[in-house]
């Protein structure tokens, strides 16, 4: 676990507890909208997916013209609406920081579009740990590989040199579909069983475990 050169992250329930925030904005758009409200289960399910693949999946034959509508919405509640709490989880500072001390090369593969991911990075003072990052709208939604497969790219390393890290089938069958071996973490949005099916290497409950099999 300690050979890898590359450790690409998810960010939303992986790096950032951003979950709880994520669901409730997401409700409260379809509410002003007047779409149905998804339940926080339902609402979960779809977190790492981009805005357009997430609201196909919730509601059952939305149109164009409400896609869009409902990505501005849920966009303002997020930013604006939604007082939840979003700090990066307990260790995550020290996790990145550890790496880079080791020279190990950090990336960011999201669902979260560009101008929320470079939000989030500058606000939890993180953007310098990273190379490289890869978001929705620029590129296929997870699990499409291409993101990770950008990133091998960019970085002139091949598959086997790098690793996933995510709490999502989404994140972890991405990984698969590039080749890349990954971690699953539970705190996030999906357990145990759910990553098992995507065979990652290991499945972590916490950031200091994971800093355990990273770093030694």
């Amino acid at each position: 676990m300690q050979n890898y050169k590359l450790v690409i992250f998810d960010w939303d329930g992986t790096l950032m507890d951003s979950v709880d925030r994520i669901v409730s904005s997401m409700q409260s758009a379809a509410k002003v909208v007047g779409l149905a409200i998804p339940s926080n289960e339902a609402a979960k399910q779809i977190i790492g997916l981009s805005i357009p693949e997430a609201l196909k999946e919730l509601f059952e034959g939305i149109t164009g013209e409400q896609i869009e509508i409902m990505r501005l919405q849920y966009k303002y509640q997020y930013l604006e609406g939604d007082t939840t709490p979003t700090p990066l989880f307990a260790n995550a500072t020290n996790l990145l920081t550890q790496l880079k001390q080791r020279n190990k090369l950090l990336a960011v593969a999201t669902g979260k579009g560009r101008d929320g991911l470079n939000r989030v990075l500058e606000v939890s003072e993180t953007r310098a740990f990273f190379n490289t990052t890869r978001c929705a709208g620029e590129m296929p939604s997870k699990p499409d590989p291409t993101m990770l497969l950008s990133i091998l790219d960019e970085l002139n390393l091949a598959p086997h040199e790098a690793i996933m890290i995510g709490d999502t089938s989404h994140d972890l069958k991405m990984a698969q579909n590039a080749g890349i071996d990954s971690i699953g973490v539970t705190f996030g949005v999906h357990d145990r069983e759910v990553l098992n099916q995507y065979k990652p290497k290991v499945i972590v409950d916490s950031l200091a475990e994971l800093h355990q099999l990273l770093l030694g």
